[in-house]
């Protein structure tokens, strides 16, 4: 999840005079941004003339910024909007304006148009595959993630973890000939993404996916201590406990499965945008995605699970709810906005694919230790049983829109 909370305003701001003064911006390198109308004020308030309205549309506005305030642009945009990030980094001014030119089109038909059929048919199969959810593994496999220093994207510790998640992906499925796991690697970074493939009969595709990076809000870097306990070592635990269901099970898919693990989310979605770029360049026939950030922490105490509304599909949506009331019965779920560009999800709907994020709590109550040394297990009470709910329910979403 992008968000920053460790560092004041006050801090923040005696800070970023020091970043945008001409001489200090005059060389760096300048990056086009997609960000919500409603913040380009306070970013051009903020920033001054470092910062460039290139076009608006639909509430959407594409400026040019200094790559070096990207950071800083994150933690402002959470302490003054509540939103995590609340932007998506583009590879150059075409791409950003590609976004905008998808308002209307791409994003607009993944938002409104059904892909699937979303009726409940396969009670027989989930049933008894959601009953072999452990919290317990899921436990182990965030206090493994979490027990690097950091997973920061350009560093050591990125690339270590992103192999561990490839090792511990690559046992769960040793066993079977219809499953791949592979790194998909980025070109300008060192971490990769993987993604893991069970092949059905059919090449329609199904994605379960997460963001494997965590960062520092100190802006540390590479050097940062950031356990991500909960942002986003919970999303793939998560992941994780259902691709094991999956495989211990000997589940034969009908549609292609893909599970993946995203890198560099918290600087701009980065790994994620290359990956449904790709596959829509490809042609590849996702008919649903699903997004697990942050599954650990109940921060609200009336809702269990909260769907976001902005840059996902309506009617998988619907879906995921139907989901939860059937199989996971007693769980409270309702609706939120997350804010633009607050996940993965958001590059999939960019390239008008169906997608669902379902959180762990309302934006307001969301864990605010993330981003920081803090962002440990013993906030989410030392134990996995929030994220156990979110399994459950990814475990009937693959199988449900599988048949």
């Amino acid at each position: 999840m992008k968000s920053f909370k460790m560092v004041s305003l006050a801090v923040a701001m005696t800070a970023i005079p020091t970043l945008t003064t001409t001489t200090a911006f005059a060389a760096e390198k300048q990056v086009y941004i997609s960000i919500d109308r409603d913040a380009l004020n306070f970013s051009e308030k903020t920033f001054g003339n470092r910062v460039e309205e290139i076009s608006t549309q639909d509430g959407i506005s594409i400026i040019k910024i200094d790559e070096e305030a990207i950071p800083w642009l994150s933690m402002l945009m959470h302490k003054n909007f509540n939103r995590c990030g609340g932007f998506m980094q583009h590879d150059d001014e075409a791409d950003a304006m590609e976004l905008l030119a998808s308002q209307s089109g791409a994003q607009l038909f993944a938002k409104n148009n059904t892909f699937a059929d979303y009726s409940l048919t396969q009670e027989a199969i989930v049933k008894p595959l959601i009953n072999e959810v452990k919290a317990e593994n899921i436990l182990a496999t965030i206090t493994k993630l979490s027990s690097f220093k950091n997973r920061y994207y350009k560093g050591e510790f990125g690339k270590a973890s992103a192999a561990f998640i490839k090792e511990t992906w690559t046992a769960l499925v040793k066993n079977r000939t219809d499953a791949t796991v592979e790194y998909f690697p980025h070109s300008a970074w060192d971490q990769p993404s993987i993604i893991l493939t069970l092949k059905g009969k059919s090449d329609e595709t199904i994605v379960l996916g997460g963001h494997q990076d965590s960062i520092n809000g100190s802006f540390g870097g590479a050097a940062a201590t950031a356990p991500g306990a909960d942002d986003n070592a919970s999303g793939i635990s998560t992941i994780t406990e259902v691709i094991r269901i999956l495989a211990d099970s000997s589940y034969q898919p009908e549609k292609t499965i893909k599970f993946m693990a995203y890198a560099a989310e918290e600087v701009g979605l980065l790994g994620s945008k290359e990956i449904a770029k790709s596959f829509k360049t490809k042609g590849v026939n996702v008919i649903g995605v699903m997004q697990l950030d942050m599954t650990n922490f109940q921060g609200t105490k009336d809702l269990d699970i909260v769907m976001m509304r902005d840059y996902t599909n309506e009617q998988q949506n619907a879906f995921v709810g139907t989901i939860i009331d059937k199989y996971v019965p007693g769980i409270k779920w309702g609706y939120d906005k997350c804010g633009y560009g607050c996940s993965d999800h958001a590059s999939w709907n960019a390239q008008g694919y169906p997608a669902s994020m379902p959180f762990e709590a309302r934006m307001n109550d969301m864990n605010h230790n993330i981003h920081t040394a803090r962002d440990t297990l013993s906030v989410s009470g030392g134990n996995a049983s929030h994220a156990a709910k979110f399994a459950k329910m990814a475990v009937a979403f693959v199988v449900e829109l599988d048949r």
